[in-house]
């Protein structure tokens, strides 16, 4: 049974930094692309970026420059270092999973976390 757990969410202020990480378990993780997702309270699930079986990386445009993936197949988890946060990235951080290419669409993912919420204070 594959399991995704988020953790490092907190509360910072804007500017300020905070990395997520998202430990798998019960899955060959090497194997699988790994994604970041958000929903903002009364906002529809929106895709923050991913990292494919081969490292590469996408990100969502309000994020690029800013935040970065990285994952580590020795620690089966995948990290998402977010900087210059503002209070627009405030919302419910999630970690999803697949066995296939890279997609910005969460409905391909069918594998999440219980989701770490992140909150910027202006």
């Amino acid at each position: 049974q594959v399991q995704l757990v988020e953790s490092g969410g907190g509360l910072v202020q804007a500017g300020g930094s905070l990395t997520l990480s998202c430990a798998a378990s019960g899955l060959t993780f090497s194997e699988y692309v790994m994604a970041w997702f958000r929903q903002a309270p009364g906002k529809e699930r929106e895709f923050v970026g991913g990292i494919s079986r081969s490292y590469t990386t996408s990100y969502a445009d309000s994020v690029k420059g800013r935040f970065t993936i990285s994952r580590d197949n020795a620690k089966d988890t995948v990290n998402l270092q977010m900087d210059t946060l503002t209070p627009e990235d405030t919302a419910v951080y999630y970690c999803a999973a697949r066995w296939s290419i890279l997609s910005e669409s969460g409905n391909d993912y069918y594998n999440w976390g219980q989701g770490t919420q992140v909150t910027v204070s202006s």
